[in-house]
């Protein structure tokens, strides 16, 4: 039979295809209906069992093989950014206000192509595979929906291992492969704070009481909190994004509130911080005479790659790029995905592919998030090869099967 490389190259077209298709209508959130759709055109006529979602927009699709085997997981988040596009591409976003700023289109046409090769390769195939199509990545906690909904499961027994991929419009050369063992993304929460005083006249700030300067030193006082309380090998990131306080230069407000994103890589720092983070919001406050109202709310964990698996999925991809291409992350990213969530049920490896346009330099180009990123999606047939050799090997047993030759 054709080698997975080669089939994979000629794929390539269809999926650039399919690719540039959701890239012109991107779908904020976890009601993807269009996108719904082109994933459904694209299986039809593949024998795979389909399940749609109830509570979101995803698709399950499970392939059964030819022979005994485990089966595994394969996922694609499909979900788009709230970006006005500025790259002026031919086939930019033609939807205002919404965009393929992540690389999520590629995901999803990877994984496609994945269930392409697999469907091709059948009757070798030990095991099944549970194609993942998830709604809602970007911050609404799809993948969490979809576990409740039974994934994991839709093989009819639990999936033994779980992999995804993630492309860069940058940072990364155009086709390598990058991971990790252990933390490979941060956990992700929200510290939320408001202070409430009594406000008055601003010439005369001593009959009220405010909340303004507490709360600006509540942001100082995390900063210090971060480099005098948590070890810089475990590391802490808060970000105050948003700070809101009255309405006029000369009129002390009745409150002040502000939010911050909170990264963390373990989930022992995951919780100290915030513990620590509530106490020191809360002790301010109180040495102000202030009521405060402070809320840490939980996003995604940390994305842990289990040692095992991880080392696995190198082994694959320097199969299919070739050694000098793939490379160990030195640190944990501190973006975050709720890829974690499925790690926190099975074992599972979440490896990054370099997408960025061979033209460009790596490290100056517009990163993922951006309204000017570009990816090159000439590397689809790498990361459809790779979902599949990856699914291929582990169900038939590393050791024994070479699913890129």
């Amino acid at each position: 039979m054709t080698s997975l490389t080669d089939s994979a190259a000629a794929i390539r077209p269809d999926l650039v295809a399919l690719r540039r298709a959701l890239h012109q209508e991107p779908e904020i959130g976890l009601d993807l209906p269009l996108t719904r759709a082109k994933v459904l055109a694209a299986l039809d006529g593949l024998p795979l069992e389909i399940t749609l979602g109830r509570g979101l927009s995803s698709v399950v699709a499970v392939l059964r093989g030819g022979r005994p085997g485990p089966a595994v997981l394969l996922r694609a988040d499909m979900d788009a950014l709230p970006v006005q596009e500025t790259s002026g591409l031919p086939y930019a976003s033609r939807i205002p206000g919404a965009m393929h700023a992540c690389g999520h289109d590629l995901h999803t046409a990877a994984l496609v192509g994945a269930a392409r090769l697999l469907a091709e390769r059948r009757d070798e195939l030990a095991g099944d595979v549970v194609f993942m199509f998830q709604p809602g990545e970007e911050g609404l906690g799809g993948a969490r929906l979809m576990i409740e909904e039974g994934v994991l499961d839709a093989a009819g027994e639990r999936v033994v291992a779980a992999y995804a991929l993630h492309v860069g419009a940058a940072l990364l050369p155009h086709g390598w492969v990058a991971t990790r063992p252990g933390p490979v993304m941060a956990a992700a929460d929200v510290l939320a704070v408001t202070l409430r005083g009594r406000g008055g006249h601003g010439s005369m700030p001593h009959t009220a009481l405010d909340p303004v300067p507490a709360a600006c030193e509540a942001v100082t006082a995390l900063q210090a909190m971060v480099t005098r309380r948590f070890d810089a090998f475990d590391p802490v990131v808060v970000t105050v994004g948003s700070f809101h306080a009255g309405t006029a230069d000369n009129v002390i407000p009745d409150e002040a509130e502000f939010a911050a994103t909170v990264r963390s890589f373990s989930r022992e720092t995951r919780e100290r911080v915030r513990e620590e983070s509530l106490r020191l919001v809360r002790g301010i406050a109180a040495a102000h005479g202030l009521e405060v109202d402070a809320e840490f709310r939980e996003g995604y964990p940390v994305t842990v790659n289990d040692p095992a698996e991880t080392a696995f999925a190198v082994s694959t991809a320097r199969q299919l790029v070739g050694d000098e291409r793939c490379v160990e992350l030195p640190h944990a990213i501190a973006g975050s995905e709720d890829f974690g969530l499925l790690g926190e049920h099975v074992p599972s490896a979440y490896l990054m592919l370099g997408a960025c346009p061979p033209e460009l330099d790596p490290f100056t180009a517009a990163y993922n998030h951006s309204p000017a990123a570009a990816f090159d999606d000439s590397v689809l047939d790498t990361a459809a090869a790779l979902l599949a050799a990856l699914a291929m090997g582990r169900s038939s047993g590393a050791e024994a099967h070479s699913p890129v030759a």
